[in-house]
């Protein structure tokens, strides 16, 4: 009962932060499955994509659904995330030291700050009138900073997508998230079976939890997401994210977790 309230919680919160914001589920399930059921490291960040997958699938499909998605450009910037995840990876590989444990967490906090403060107001009119050309150029070489970036300290991915895209590339915030959600749907599960390849399988039951909870929560989100005006959006999205951030850094703190 104790391992399906654990897992059931941190499904809460990573299917709200994906759900609303495209964030990663390993920022928050991984965290608590180390700290409160012992669970390895590498074991519990193949939990949390793998939870991931579903969430950010069902999310995708809801927010495309709803025509907040742009898959042509969301490919290309795919693409380049994933080949230079694994150039990231290895290149952190030969470095000693390299580890960055706090920049998911504080990147979460700054963002949820961001949308609170100066929300993201930009028109799906105003998005679409960009030059294609220009916005496929900075697809690639914004996919292939954040793939790297991520490879090299192993955090960040969803976080850092949906700032690229909303400050950078211009997107309105549902595309923006529904773009990324598309996104973290292929890398989680590029990731997944790479830690449970190397791993094995993961405890069963903590799995099947975990994804099951992030599924439904996400779900919930994405559908109140994509109804949601604007300004109301923003709030939410802020909201989230800093409640989840100021958790996961609590747990970091008080708990003595490597996520």
């Amino acid at each position: 009962m104790y391992k399906f309230i654990i897992c059931f919680i941190a499904g809460i919160g990573a299917g709200l932060g994906t759900g609303f914001a495209g964030m990663s589920a390993a920022a928050v399930i991984s965290p608590l499955l180390i700290t409160f059921l012992n669970i390895e490291p590498y074991e519990a960040v193949g939990i949390a994509l793998a939870s991931d997958v579903l969430a950010s699938g069902i999310s995708a499909y809801t927010y495309g659904k709803n025509k907040n998605l742009d898959i042509k450009n969301g490919v290309v910037m795919m693409i380049a995330v994933l080949l230079f995840t694994v150039a990231g990876s290895y290149v952190s590989s030969l470095l000693p030291g390299t580890a960055m444990g706090g920049f998911s967490v504080f990147m979460t906090m700054i963002l949820g700050l961001k949308f609170i403060v100066k929300p993201v107001m930009t028109t799906k009119e105003k998005m679409v009138s960009a030059d294609p050309k220009k916005r496929f150029v900075q697809s690639v070489i914004c996919g292939a900073m954040i793939g790297f970036i991520c490879g090299f300290i192993g955090a960040g991915g969803g976080m850092m997508m949906l700032l690229i895209l909303t400050s950078v590339l211009g997107y309105e915030l549902k595309t923006a998230v529904g773009t990324s959600v598309f996104i973290m749907t292929f890398t989680a599960l590029t990731g997944a079976l790479g830690h449970f390849a190397i791993s094995g399988p993961p405890d069963l039951w903590s799995l099947v939890i975990c994804v099951l909870s992030t599924l439904l929560w996400a779900r919930i989100a994405a559908r109140f997401a994509n109804k949601a005006s604007p300004a109301v959006l923003n709030r939410a999205t802020g909201i989230v994210l800093l409640v989840l951030g100021a958790a996961v850094l609590t747990m970091k703190l008080f708990g003595g977790a490597e996520a």
